[in-house]
């Protein structure tokens, strides 16, 4: 088992072997859908960077699923008309994101239930399970998240997805403060920068949990389950 520390690789002792334990773990993949990774001038909440993780996404989850561990796709869905944001409780980032990535004109159509901008850009299968009613920044808030985690068992919680400095490093806050063990796949998260990449996944491996690759997270779980 092994994780990065400081951003390096180093093995780990006996005390996170749960984090790796098969049969109490499922992955959180987080708005992976059009809405962030389309390369369209009028995809409304871009994350450019993102659309190069797709592929090791899938790859992962059949390797998970193989392994009989679960996934869940977590996406946002807001209401048609702008009640849950832009014409309601407007969210922070419509304001504040812009200032550091430019104008986006389309953003009003961000997750609005129904559009084609909610579609995963990801597989899903039928046996994977999905939570949308996501409408801030954590996977938590407000969703039945927890609830389902819960009744399935689950201790570890594995993340990928987008953008790791924003919904998935809150996603990871509030995993940890509800008694979940985190682990984040650094090879398959992606964020608005690579400075805020590499900050955001420091500060997940100091704080919060594991920060390790794929490839880790499986040999961990293959070495548990022998």
């Amino acid at each position: 088992m092994r994780s990065y520390v400081d951003g390096r690789m180093q093995e780990l002792g006996a005390a996170f072997a749960p984090f790796f334990d098969p049969r109490a773990t499922a992955i959180v993949s987080i708005d992976l859908h059009r809405g962030h990774l389309d390369d369209d001038p009028a995809c409304p909440c871009p994350a450019p960077r993102a659309r190069a993780v797709v592929p090791a996404v899938d790859a992962f989850h059949r390797s998970a699923r193989a392994a009989g561990i679960r996934i869940i796709h977590v996406r946002s869905k807001l209401r048609r008309g702008g009640v849950d944001d832009v014409n309601g409780l407007k969210a922070a980032w419509r304001l504040v994101f812009p200032l550091h990535v430019g104008e986006i004109p389309n953003s009003d159509a961000h997750a609005i239930e129904g559009t084609h901008w909610n579609e995963f850009v990801t597989e899903v299968l039928e046996d994977d399970l999905i939570v949308e009613t996501k409408k801030r920044l954590s996977a938590f808030y407000p969703t039945d998240l927890d609830f389902l985690l819960r009744n399935l068992g689950i201790r570890t919680v594995v993340f990928d997805g987008c953008l790791i400095d924003c919904c998935v490093l809150n996603s990871a806050f509030d995993a940890s403060n509800l008694g979940y063990h985190v682990v984040v796949a650094a090879d398959l998260v992606a964020g608005t920068s690579a400075p805020l990449e590499e900050a955001a996944l420091r500060i997940v491996a100091t704080h919060l949990g594991l920060v390790t690759d794929a490839s880790e997270i499986i040999a961990g779980w293959r070495d548990r389950a022998a």
